[in-house]
């Protein structure tokens, strides 16, 4: 094929291999690696990048642009798929799909290539955001080539490509919403996972007593923890942080996959765990039943199209408006208690409170007329009443 790729490079196992794989095509390959707050020694990437032969490679901290304009809608959304995963990799691949197509039109490359395999949905994230932002064929060697990790990793021994100790056990991908952890023991889903497995949770020797969090948001932001304001890519380290020390945001659960293969996926999620929880509990207390009610089935859309890789269809940007608005009462103070794992809301606070504690109380003051609550009930329960009546009729 000839000219540049440019090719979306953690250097783990997947794009090391498809760096030389390109350059086997012929082709100059410039790694670019965008930096969401996964962690680890960039200068060691770059390194590796120029070992593998690669003609240039980029570095790009999008760290604060991650947590603004993904990670903030997503606490926003309560987003978590299934209930569950809070969609740390589902977020970060439009936006290096976008800083991907930006390298790719100032190199003049002549293809986009990623490490996707055709089981995975990053493959999905990728090829739509990228095809979304341009025209450039995608190149996706492990897919097309029906590569599994055992001829991976034989591929990379031939190549004297190195690949560390945990990526040969696990497939691994982290930023800083959360932490993924595939393939090995793992792929047995009754198997549980090991310790070693996990690098933000501590599994063992877990504090005693319990560990007290107070998230402060205003307009549906998580703006301050503990009293100390924070931006919020710095909030989110510091949640991560904190909860895993406690123990908590191990995520373990069979996922439907875009592909229609069930997985079983293992996370470490322990800032965007609490945080959502936080937000969603504020919301309650903020919002109408009928608000509440909507916006849940706003929020699963909102999940499922982040998840899917249509992140750039136009019912995401629909929903992001209805979402937004929503948060405009989503104002005040959460408390969080974490111990030995477990994590549950144990006080909130707003000025834009619903629950009045003059009518919710049992005791004495009541502004609650109980007497007027009879023929509420009756009026309530009409039809279903009579339906029954005429069901025991028959």
């Amino acid at each position: 094929m000839g000219g540049k790729a440019v090719l979306a490079f953690s250097g783990g196992l997947d794009t090391s291999v498809v760096a030389r794989m390109l350059q086997d095509r012929g082709m100059d390959v410039v790694t670019v690696t965008v930096d969401v707050g996964q962690g680890g020694d960039y200068r060691r990437v770059a390194a590796k990048s120029r070992r593998l032969g690669a003609v240039k490679h980029r570095h790009i901290d999008a760290r604060a642009e991650f947590a603004t304009r993904y990670v903030i809608p997503a606490i926003k959304a309560n987003a978590l798929y299934q209930g569950k995963y809070c969609l740390a990799t589902a977020l970060a691949r439009p936006l290096i799909a976008v800083k991907l197509l930006e390298v790719a039109r100032k190199e003049g490359a002549k293809a986009l290539a990623h490490g996707c395999s055709g089981k995975g949905n990053d493959q999905v994230r990728f090829d739509n955001a990228l095809r979304a932002g341009g025209k450039l064929p995608i190149i996706a060697p492990i897919r097309e080539l029906d590569l599994d990790r055992p001829a991976e990793l034989e591929y990379a021994a031939e190549h004297g490509i190195a690949i560390d100790k945990v990526a040969k056990r696990y497939s691994i991908d982290q930023n800083l919403w959360g932490r993924a952890i595939e393939g090995g023991d793992l792929e047995d889903p009754y198997s549980e996972p090991r310790d070693d497995a996990f690098a933000w949770v501590r599994t063992r020797n877990l504090p005693a007593k319990p560990t007290y969090i107070v998230v402060r948001f205003e307009r549906g932001v998580p703006v301050a923890v503990d009293g100390k304001r924070m931006r919020p890519a710095d909030l989110v380290a510091y949640m991560n942080k904190k909860a895993g020390a406690a123990g908590v945001g191990i995520v373990d659960h069979i996922e439907d996959r875009v592909v229609g293969i069930k997985s079983r996926e293992v996370y470490e999620t322990p800032g965007a765990l609490c945080l959502i929880e936080a937000h969603a509990d504020l919301e309650k207390m903020v919002h109408t039943s009928h608000q509440s009610r909507f916006k849940r089935s706003a929020d699963a859309e909102w999940a499922q199209l982040a998840y899917t890789g249509l992140w750039d269809d136009p019912l995401r940007e629909d929903l992001d408006s209805l979402i937004e608005s929503s948060q405009s009462a989503v104002t005040g103070d959460v408390r969080l208690r974490l111990l030995q794992g477990g994590m549950r809301v144990v006080g909130r606070r707003s000025p834009r409170s619903l629950y009045s504690r003059k009518a919710a109380t049992y005791g004495p003051g009541s502004t609650f007329d109980q007497r007027l609550a009879r023929g509420f009930v009756e009026l309530w329960g009409m039809q279903s009443a009579e339906a029954a009546r005429l069901r025991d009729r028959r």
